[in-house]
């Protein structure tokens, strides 16, 4: 090692994979419920594994939600879904 450079040492928890330079496609679905939150999370992410392969991580973007009579209808959430392309 030269003079400025630093050594990087990775540990993986076992059962984890180890992170390595993955090329990732982003997604963008809108999942609703009229339960909660996250079960529009977990509607669209349920919905989104029938036909995406390799999905790693999502991110809630947007959370919004539609009035009935002063009261909650339903929620929305939109979210960002990463997945890995194939070799």
């Amino acid at each position: 090692m030269t003079s400025g450079q630093a050594k990087i040492s990775v540990s993986v928890a076992k059962g984890e994979r180890p992170m390595t330079n993955h090329i990732y496609k982003v997604l963008e679905l809108v999942g609703s419920s009229e339960t909660s939150v996250e079960d529009a999370i977990s509607a669209a992410i349920a919905k989104a594994n029938k036909t995406i392969r390799n999905m790693d991580w999502f991110e809630v973007v947007q959370t919004r939600g539609h009035i009935e009579n002063g009261k909650i209808g339903h929620y929305q959430v939109t979210l960002k879904i990463g997945f890995t392309l194939e070799e």
